[in-house]
């Protein structure tokens, strides 16, 4: 059985690491260089680096930043934010970074996926999908979850595997920075259509929901932000609680 994923996510915006609640309400965190390096040091799986503005503004994700964050860490590192083209996943691997995650990129382009996946090999392609309920149906949402694009969030999901996503990224919008739990029902619902590593995004308050989120089966991995940013949670105790409850990690 395979050890499941505890993920810190570094949200950046003009070099700095912020987090908001429902994808609104940003407030300055860290330098993501600092966290990067803490995270590193603290028992993480993995770290996930997002420009959370880069599509919103139109422009290239930080590749300043970027390098030095790769540079001083030993972990698993996923990039993502203004990921459009070919050329953008070769820029942020030349950066250092182990995967790419795509989102608006792939709704203005869907072929990216596979056109990436082809080049570098599917373990490289995350697809990040940011979803909130409307009328009762899971959408996809683009631009850091400002602009409802009307896409079944269920299909896109099946959709990114057969295209060579190698790994799903869940955003439950619903969810985020409330700290109530992750979006169980949102993921059984993609898990249950998927063969695919799945990471689950929003809603971790404490460690128990870790539990429940790997006790549900739904998910693969999990990924936080605030709960680890501001030290409500530390990954080590968090993973050895874990191990403790009979929940496979890598201690």
């Amino acid at each position: 059985m395979l050890a499941k994923r505890i993920i810190p996510c570094l949200d950046v915006r003009n070099g700095r690491v912020v987090k908001g609640v429902n994808f609104d309400g940003i407030k300055d965190v860290s330098s993501p260089i600092d966290l990067a390096k803490f995270y590193n040091q603290s028992g993480a799986d993995e770290l996930v680096f997002y420009d959370i503005t880069a599509s919103y503004e139109n422009r290239s994700l930080f590749t300043d930043v970027l390098k030095t964050v790769a540079s001083e860490i030993f972990i698993p590192l996923t990039v993502g934010g203004g990921i459009n083209t070919l050329e953008d996943f070769d820029r942020v691997l030349k950066c250092g970074a182990d995967k790419v995650s795509v989102n608006s990129g792939a709704i203005k382009n869907p072929a990216l996926i596979g056109e990436a996946a082809k080049k570098y090999g599917d373990q490289c392609v995350v697809l990040s999908m940011d979803i909130k309920r409307v009328d009762g149906k899971f959408h996809i949402f683009s631009t850091g979850g400002r602009v409802d694009t009307g896409i079944d969030a269920l299909q896109w999901a099946v959709n990114g595997e057969q295209s060579g996503a190698g790994e799903l990224v869940v955003n439950s919008i619903d969810t985020d920075g409330v700290k109530n739990g992750f979006d169980l029902e949102l993921l059984a619902e993609i898990q249950s259509r998927v063969k695919i590593p799945v990471i689950a995004s929003g809603g971790a308050g404490k460690k128990e929901d870790f539990l429940e989120l790997f006790k549900a089966g739904v998910a693969d991995a999990g990924l936080a932000a605030s709960v680890f940013h501001f030290k409500e949670i530390n990954i080590k105790e968090l993973k050895e609680y874990l191990k403790a409850n009979e929940i496979e990690m890598r201690v």
